[in-house]
């Protein structure tokens, strides 16, 4: 399969290294000491303690990577609208795009079915473009959960995990996500195919929308926030909020909230990938994962006051770091 990632950073990069090493033809779409460094020593995963290169064609010129099969928006939620114009000059008749985003995403009520079918989310598509350039009937959806970072450009560290869940946005098992699933799974992932993938984005979603934001604004730990009372309790807080949007939407919660937190506090010291984000000096995904589901619930008339102060400081620090060109970390004395 002819496989092109856009964003080989640490879940794209995760991606490329192992789909490539599985024998599938993948290309990827970088830019700068990223690119550089993957042109010159190829992509290199580490992985307990073993390092696998994989030879990629690697390009910033999206237009260079030929026909695809398959495109997997490997990227953060606020960069798809910059490329999302230029994927059609790589698609063919049967061209799948494969989104792999953390938050509500922009085609969250497209093949949805019901009153909501069609709508369009401004805070993760604001003015459409993403929705007016990639035809509907060519996505299709994809939960995330392995962690990952960039170990430095052209090297990727896989922390743990290796499931992602696929699925078509109405919920059929069709031929052609069974094809990508299978993919996946030659390449040593987890992929099942999935009947209700919005149920799973908010279940990963409920912990991302608060240990995110709290992790960015405080630099701590997963396990530093869940061991802190206070932090403890705002992060379930934040999670009542966001359980009652989802439900309002019909969404199930199929763990509970104790529970999930509880998933948090064991992955131990991790930094999350927004406070990962604020101490490299990239924008954050605060749209994606607080801005969609604040504006949901003034849809379902839901109130969000903790999301909304929480989204109100976080957005800020992301435009104060944005308009320094800087970045913010804890440093040793």
């Amino acid at each position: 399969m002819r496989i092109c990632v856009m964003g080989a950073g640490a879940i794209g990069g995760l991606l490329a290294v192992k789909l490539s090493h599985a024998g599938e033809q993948v290309s990827v779409i970088a830019r700068g000491p990223h690119l550089t460094a993957i042109t010159r020593d190829g992509l290199i995963l580490h992985q307990e303690g073993e390092e696998i290169v994989a030879r990629v064609k690697a390009s910033d010129r999206i237009a260079e990577a030929g026909e695809q099969d398959l495109i997997v928006l490997g990227m953060k939620a606020h960069q798809v609208a910059a490329v999302a114009p230029d994927l059609p000059a790589i698609m063919g008749g049967e061209t799948m795009v494969l989104t792999a985003q953390n938050g509500i995403p922009w085609w969250y009520f497209f093949g949805h079915g019901g009153p909501y079918e069609g709508v369009r989310l401004e805070s993760v598509d604001p003015g459409g473009i993403v929705a007016d350039a990639l035809p509907i009937g060519r996505v299709i959806a994809s939960v995330v959960y392995p962690a990952a970072e960039i170990e430095r450009p052209g090297v990727i560290r896989h922390i743990e995990g290796n499931r992602f869940s696929l699925a078509e946005l109405d919920g059929s098992k069709s031929e052609r996500i069974g094809r990508v699933a299978e993919a996946f799974s030659r390449a040593g992932f987890k992929a099942p195919v999935v009947t209700d993938v919005r149920s799973e984005i908010w279940t990963k979603l409920w912990g991302n929308l608060s240990f995110n934001p709290i992790s960015a604004l405080t630099h701590a730990t997963l396990e530093d926030i869940c061991r802190f009372a206070p932090t403890r309790a705002l992060a379930a807080d934040m999670m009542r909020e966001a359980q009652a949007v989802g439900e309002a939407f019909g969404i199930r919660f199929r763990i509970a909230l104790d529970k999930r937190i509880a998933g948090a506090e064991a992955i131990g010291a991790h930094k999350t990938s927004m406070l990962q984000d604020v101490e490299t000096g990239r924008a954050i995904e605060v749209d994606a994962l607080l801005g969609s589901v604040i504006e949901l619930g003034r849809m379902a008339g839901v109130a969000t006051p903790y999301l909304d102060a929480i989204y109100a400081v976080t957005k800020l620090l992301g435009q104060t770091l944005a308009q320094a060109k800087g970045r913010l970390a804890v440093m040793r004395a």
